[in-house]
């Protein structure tokens, strides 16, 4: 008989192997307690957060508690039903029209989480005879909703505009055509050109969804993503994002003007068949939402945090996956698995989390530290991340 994990032996073996040197498991990390949006406890330890995507600290914000704390009490602890059934609760409609007030759009539709939207919108909006244009670095759920649907995948070079339009221009002139971006690149915390996509995309009568779960919050004068900073709010048709990143609890969303928007709650096959949001988490959605239409200090002050870090690492000596700053993501490139473990477990111990990445979620035979800047670190802590970073770069002979 075979044994169907005999396909990850590698992998387990390269694992075992890493472990056996004495190092921490990267991936099996359990937060004890949590303080803050920056702090937390870790291996009895307490610990600088740099490894959330907490972009806007809202995790800990008295309002939003308060509001989850309401609903608990008020609606229980879940719907135990589908959107379709019973599961549609007043605070869902609030959460969506809470959306659609943040984007200023006509139709808003909350999804169980952020995966299930990329993965119930791409699956639904294009079907057999239709072409899904996408970024060669597109987020593991887009690829997934290109699986579970019917439609003709086509690949183009990350963030080239120049490809982008030449596999564009192959396609059949009739035929449907949905391209799909991502504001912010999670890997890198590169952003995608958006102005000049989007206006290629139009000119071959593509429709546009744009996934801004890594830029809602602080790009744009509304907090809106990097689509509104590009001036193409009005271009794009379908914009996908997540509660779990600056909302700061959990769920997914798609907002759009079109006319047959609502359609989607009928046929889309992970909205339909999941259960719904627990009336708490939508509650504390709701009320993020709404701060965040007011939060220009915060955004501000995330900007300045990661403009800091990146060049403070930059003079030190790292490797980093930008040129300057471009969003509160800042990448650090590393030369291996081995390399990347022992400059992260460097940091945990001298106080600071940050993530490790690897193939399949980084580019082919890339290894890297992701840090992910939040609005409530002080100043103070970014000084200290700066320290720890350069001791532990040190230490590890990543830096000199």
């Amino acid at each position: 008989m075979t044994d169907l994990f005999s396909k990850f032996d590698p992998l387990i073996a390269e694992r075992e192997a890493l472990l056996a040197t004495g190092v921490r498991d990267p991936y099996g990390m359990v937060m004890e307690k949590v303080l803050s949006p920056t702090e937390a406890i870790i291996n009895g330890k307490r610990i600088i957060l740099l490894g959330t995507y907490n972009y806007m600290g809202m995790t800990f914000d008295p309002d939003v508690i308060a509001a989850g704390k309401a609903a608990l009490d008020a609606f229980g602890s879940g719907t135990t039903g589908s959107r379709v059934l019973n599961g549609t609760y007043q605070g869902h409609k609030e959460c969506e029209e809470a959306l659609m007030e943040y984007y200023g759009t006509e139709h808003a539709i909350v999804f169980s989480t952020g995966y299930q939207a990329n993965l119930g919108m791409i699956s639904t909006l294009a079907g057999k005879g239709d072409y899904i244009i996408l970024d060669a670095d597109s987020h593991a759920s887009i690829y997934d909703g290109c699986w579970l649907g019917n439609a003709e995948v086509v690949r183009f070079r990350h963030n080239s505009v120049e490809d982008l339009d030449k596999r564009l221009g192959r396609l059949p002139a009739e035929a449907g055509k949905l391209v799909v971006l991502e504001g912010v690149y999670s890997m890198m915390g590169d952003i995608a050109p958006l102005k000049e996509m989007v206006a290629v995309a139009k000119k071959h009568g593509a429709m546009i969804l744009v996934d801004e779960a890594h830029g809602m919050g602080f790009f744009g004068e509304h907090g809106r993503g990097v689509f509104e900073e590009a001036g193409v709010e009005a271009e794009v048709d379908f914009v996908v994002g997540t509660f779990s990143k600056s909302v700061g609890t959990v769920g997914g969303f798609c907002v759009s003007n079109h006319p047959k928007f609502e359609v989607l709650r009928l046929v889309c096959r992970p909205y339909v068949f999941t259960a719904s949001l627990p009336p708490s988490v939508v509650a504390t959605a709701a009320t993020s939402i709404r701060k965040l239409m007011h939060a220009g200090e915060k955004r501000a002050h995330l900007w300045k945090n990661s403009r800091r870090l990146h060049q403070g690492l930059r003079e030190m000596g790292y490797k980093l996956g930008t040129e300057t700053a471009q969003s509160a993501i800042i990448a650090v490139i590393l030369t291996d698995m081995a390399q990347a473990v022992a400059l992260w477990q460097e940091l945990l111990e001298a106080g600071l989390y940050v993530n490790t990445a690897r193939p399949p979620a980084t580019p082919a035979g890339m290894f890297l530290l992701r840090c992910s800047l939040c609005a409530e670190h002080t100043d103070a802590q970014v000084d200290e991340i700066l320290r720890i970073f350069h001791s532990a770069g040190v230490a590890t002979r990543v830096i000199s």
